[in-house]
């Protein structure tokens, strides 16, 4: 067993984890920096995996945050295939897989999601796909290569975007899921009905108000069976269905979680133990923007956490006033920005065409401004994020 000390230890191999290491070098940190993550390879932009990686560019695909050499030139150790397997808070020691000790100062625990798993007959089978990282993307896009049919398992951005990008790529997908229409929990129904025409007309069949039950198949999967009995034929099955913080070593640890299960955090992002801090989708923290608890899974939002509990690290914490912003592509055919969240609206005002792609849809809780949703029409963004910050 090793020892070795480190000023800043960041945990998590995601763009909050180098969002964090880029601000403090860029404010002038002279401590030590330690990356360490179980991934294999630096940090890289997880959207991609959904997108470009499917499509006929993704051997030209930049997936990396930053380049391999910032790193050394920046004197920030990075230390993939590892993890941490136990973390005590207050004697600020961290035990790695292969059992070095690491003493730090301060810490950012930024550990990400996991992916939700379908525990149903025949999830043993070959052929199902959940994408999480490149590699995932890589084995899914060389069976596509061969397949005629997918189903895709879920509502969520994943489905769409990997529907999509298969269609795009001449497989004939299927989504199955138990909403009414694509997305309706998170944009309502407007944009989902919006969202189910497009897919139609683009040549996705949609199964709405139906749950998966079963993969069937012997030994590779065949199809998928509903709980109406349906049966769903597929040379693949990809499965959507949400992702879940990954908080095993932040409970261990002791930190205290919130009520929507991440790593509960004051306005700055400092959790339950003294020096440590939390960011990116395993966070769950007080925004002052929003009067609430908020716990944002999307890439652009983990980056800003980042750069907040950096300065928290430095020493000078403030609160994380980010408004979150999310974006998807489905295809080449629609770019969707989003800036909110909204858990609760009593009115969806459209600007602008949903017919023509190019529109907003401004939800209003009690005649004020929550969230927005645009296509085309960035511009409202900007316009969004000011009402909803008060600003």
């Amino acid at each position: 067993m090793s020892d070795t000390h480190i000023d800043a230890l960041l945990i998590g191999g995601g763009v909050a984890s180098t969002a964090a290491a880029v601000e403090l070098r860029k404010q002038g940190f002279p401590g030590s920096i330690a990356l360490v993550t179980r991934e294999l390879e630096p940090p890289y932009h997880r959207p991609a995996i959904t997108k470009e990686l499917l499509g006929p560019a993704a051997e030209a695909a930049e997936l990396l945050v930053l380049p391999r050499e910032w790193w050394q030139d920046n004197n920030v150790e990075l230390r993939t295939r590892s993890a941490v397997m136990s973390l005590d808070t207050g004697a600020h020691r961290a035990v790695l897989a292969d059992k070095t000790t690491i003493h730090y100062e301060k810490a950012l625990v930024a550990t990400g999601a996991m992916v939700r798993r379908l525990s149903l007959p025949g999830s043993a089978l070959t052929g199902i796909h959940y994408l999480r990282a490149p590699g995932n993307a890589h084995k899914l896009r060389a069976q596509a290569a061969e397949a005629r049919t997918a189903v895709l398992v879920g509502g969520s951005f994943i489905a769409a975007e990997v529907a999509a990008s298969l269609t795009a790529a001449g497989v004939r997908c299927t989504m199955v899921m138990q909403e009414r229409a694509p997305l309706e929990i998170a944009f309502g129904t407007q944009v989902a009905d919006h969202l189910a025409r497009s897919l139609a007309e683009r040549g996705v069949e949609l199964i709405c108000g139906e749950q998966v039950t079963e993969f069937t198949g012997e030994g590779a999967v065949d199809g998928v069976r509903t709980a109406s009995g349906r049966h769903v034929p597929a040379d693949l099955v990809v499965v959507g269905v949400g992702a879940v913080p990954d908080t095993k070593l932040a409970q261990k640890a002791g930190l205290r979680l919130g009520p929507s299960g991440g790593i509960l955090c004051d306005s700055t992002l400092r959790t339950s133990a003294a020096d440590h801090f939390a960011a990116g989708d395993v966070c769950e923290y007080h925004s002052e923007v929003h009067g609430r608890s908020l716990r944002v899974e999307h890439e652009d939002h983990a980056a800003a956490q980042g750069v907040t509990a950096a300065r928290g690290i430095l020493g000078s914490p403030e609160p994380h006033r980010e408004v979150p912003y999310f974006w998807t592509e489905l295809g080449d055919w629609a770019r969707l920005e989003y800036v909110g969240p909204a858990t609760e609206w009593d009115q969806e005002r459209v600007t602008g065409s949903f017919d023509d792609g190019d529109f907003t849809v401004w939800y209003e809780h009690r005649g004020r401004v929550v969230a927005a949703l645009t296509c085309g029409r960035p511009g409202d963004l900007d316009r969004a994020r000011h009402a909803i910050a008060g600003i």
